[in-house]
């Protein structure tokens, strides 16, 4: 008798029982390259078997089924739920048997939605940073974050890179060892990507750039890498829907799926590939010997020129590939122009033919964030209306490994914490929230798991009033640094309510229901200043120095 069990969403597969199956059936299913009219699951298995999907626009109803495919252990299979209708949710499950048995088993019933038209509310994810192969991540913490955008519902996700590794060993690495890296996220991603489309930006980590691709090909850690992430991660290619890099390299590679653009709702999407593709002429390139690459360069000048949405979101590892912070690099060599800064703009000299600057690019065509990993913190920075914004680590069960290494290269909002970020986008505006996550065992104190520690919105509908106070300068916190007294004045016509005061642990250390706050007392360092006002609530980094 076939017998379904309701797992935990922390559980590495889902399993299903089939009457002539002797041990549990183990798979897993990851979506990608969602379109209007299709969406590609990849499918494994660990025994051999035959299966295929059925899906509908009603739950328990599936009116359309896939041809019957047969599937080899351990192998990935792409197979394209087709036909589809744009700005559609379906329901889906998989059947599958054991080669040779009667009848089929079926899989929990999951869910997509197809490609959102305009006006259209919806959110997405991000997180990024996961590191689990070298332990700076740990599991367990990535099982709470990948729950906690479970429970957003969103349309899809992203992860800004270091996701697989390694290149710590990138002469002695094997095919063998990057297969398993790569295969080691299955189960992780397959706990919600069977209803949550997932995309891959890649990091410096990947190993993926032009320095590793150049050494013996093809047997080198760039083409093995990229070889067993097209085997287990569906990532777009240019096919009308979405567009991208338009080679098709050598050695089975063919379209390398790491750049590419499309359109969702009201929103551009944008995610760069900051390694490959003329980009890197060193192993860790510094200014103007890092390059997007003309190619690249190009299509992202002609994909933001050509754009008509209202909201323009650009994705990519790092600025400039290697590094630390946002807008001070954005100010810097080929993506600002300045050789310095406060110094000359050399961008015509070291780049002759080249239109702008990649910021200018951004500035001139309304982008409206940047969105970056790498730094493994949160940091909210803006340059020039741009909204650069850094991704905390997703599996960090310290909280702070990028606060304690990295919060310094920013000038602006920076917060502790593990977890993801949240974006909803609506037709009025743009809402961004930094979601926490904690292990049970830290949320004895004042956290919560999924709280939110950072929101703001980008747009003019209601509830935007918060961000325009920041945008506007209308913020006042004086000294900072500061020794003694912090004073916060606000010059619109919004009341301050509370003061709450943050050390780099997150600890609460002070609450003031008033506009000065004493500090005095608190040992140097950074803190986050949380300023509640009748319209919202919103973070400012201040430093005590004496």
């Amino acid at each position: 008798m076939h017998k379904k069990l309701l797992l935990p969403i922390f559980f590495f597969l889902i399993f299903g029982f089939n009457s002539q199956v002797l041990k549990a059936q183990k798979y897993t299913i990851i979506l990608g390259r969602p379109t209007d009219s299709l969406v590609t699951a990849s499918v494994a298995f660990d025994q051999m078997v035959e299966y295929y999907f059925e899906y509908g626009i009603q739950s328990g109803n599936y009116t359309q089924v896939t041809t019957v495919y047969a599937n080899s252990a351990n192998t990935p299979d792409e197979r394209d739920l087709d036909k589809l209708s744009p700005n559609t949710r379906y329901y889906y499950r998989l059947r599958y048997r054991l080669i040779g048995a009667i009848s089929y088993a079926s899989s929990n019933e999951f869910t997509f939605i197809t490609q959102r038209s305009k006006g259209n509310i919806f959110s997405f994810t991000i997180e990024a940073d996961e590191h689990l192969y070298d332990k700076k991540g740990v599991d367990n913490m990535y099982r709470i974050t990948l729950a906690n955008q479970a429970k957003d519902k969103p349309d899809f996700m992203l992860s800004l890179g270091d996701i697989f590794g390694d290149d710590h060993y990138p002469t002695t690495i094997t095919s063998q060892q990057l297969d398993v890296l790569h295969a080691n996220y299955r189960p992780f991603l397959g706990a919600i990507c069977h209803s949550i489309p997932f995309y891959v930006c890649l990091g410096n980590h990947e190993g993926e750039n032009d320095y590793y691709k150049a050494i013996n090909p093809p047997n080198n850690l760039a083409i093995w890498a990229t070889l067993w992430r097209k085997n287990y991660y569906p990532n777009p290619f240019p096919n009308g829907f979405y567009s991208g890099n338009t080679d098709r390299e050598p050695f089975g590679v063919d379209y390398p799926e790491n750049y590419y653009a499309w359109t969702w709702g009201d929103a551009q999407f944008i995610v760069l590939d900051v390694y490959r593709d003329q980009c890197d002429t060193s192993e860790k390139p510094q200014g103007w010997n890092w390059s997007l690459g003309l190619p690249q360069y190009t299509w992202l000048k002609n994909t933001l020129e050509s754009s008509t949405s209202k909201y323009k979101f650009v994705f990519a590892h790092h600025i400039r590939g290697q590094g630390r912070g946002g807008i001070t690099n954005a100010q810097l060599y080929e993506w600002g122009g300045l050789n310095k800064l406060g110094g000359a703009n050399t961008f015509a000299n070291n780049r002759p033919g080249w239109a702008k600057p990649i910021h200018k690019l951004f500035v001139d065509n309304k982008v409206n964030i940047f969105f970056q990993g790498h730094d493994h913190v949160f940091a909210h920075e803006i340059l020039d209306s741009i909204t650069y914004q850094a991704v905390p680590m997703a599996a960090d069960s310290t909280y702070e490994i990028g606060m304690l290494a990295n919060a310094d290269s920013y000038v602006s909002d920076t917060v502790v914490g593990t977890g993801h970020l949240r974006v909803t986008v609506s037709p009025e505006n743009v809402k961004v929230d930094f979601v926490r996550a904690y292990l049970p065992a830290d949320t004895l104190g004042a956290h919560k798991n999924g709280e939110v520690a950072f929101s703001y919105t980008i747009g003019s509908a209601k509830g935007s009033a918060i961000n325009e106070i920041i945008e506007a300068d209308q913020v006042n916190i004086f000294p900072n640094p500061s020794n003694d007294l912090l004073n916060v004045y606000l010059s619109n016509k919004s009341e301050i309510l509370f003061l709450y005061i943050y050390n780099a642990m997150g600890q609460l250390v002070a609450k003031e229901h008033s506009n000065t706050l004493d500090v005095s007392a608190f040992p140097n360092g950074v803190y986050i200043l949380s300023v509640e006002t009748n319209l919202g609530s919103f973070n400012k980094r201040v430093i005590i120095n004496r």
